[in-house]
């Protein structure tokens, strides 16, 4: 199998992407551990800091992607909807939309690296699995909401 040549300004824009969004996701998570209540708090602000602390590590992972592709990491946070809607089944959607769009960015990624660079392709289909299970399990959670 030939290896195609890495579109480096390419990937690393999509990579920079990433990790704005990611560091935007850091910042969802936390304010949504802060603002859910009832009687299923505990568990769900658990889960809820366990996503920010992972999204914090997958933008650092991004950041150090780009700086060995000699890129540069941006300072940038994806603009956050605020949506006033903080129920718990509000909250888990709006976690479920911010992973399947975190998804997405991935998915970006693999089609730009597929057959350029083994370590980027293996890195990003290693985080698309991790994307697809945290959409599984917020499905999971959001379906006791009806």
């Amino acid at each position: 199998m030939e290896m195609k040549e890495i579109n480096s300004d390419l990937v690393c824009n999509i990579l920079n992407e990433i990790m704005e969004y990611e560091l935007a996701g850091v910042v969802r998570y936390t304010h949504s551990a802060m603002m859910v209540s009832g009687p299923y708090r505990l568990p769900i602000v658990a889960f809820l800091k366990e996503q920010a602390a992972e999204s914090l590590m997958h933008a650092q992972q991004a950041g150090e992607l780009i700086v060995g592709l000699d890129g540069h990491p941006s300072q940038k946070i994806a603009k956050i909807k605020e949506t006033h809607r903080h129920s718990i089944k509000d909250i888990l959607e709006e976690s479920l939309d911010h992973e399947i769009h975190a998804l997405n960015l991935y998915k970006k990624l693999l089609g730009n690296v597929a057959d350029r660079s083994i370590y980027l392709e293996e890195y990003a289909r290693g985080l698309i699995g991790e994307e697809e299970q945290h959409s599984l399990e917020l499905k999971a959670m959001l379906k006791d909401f009806g």
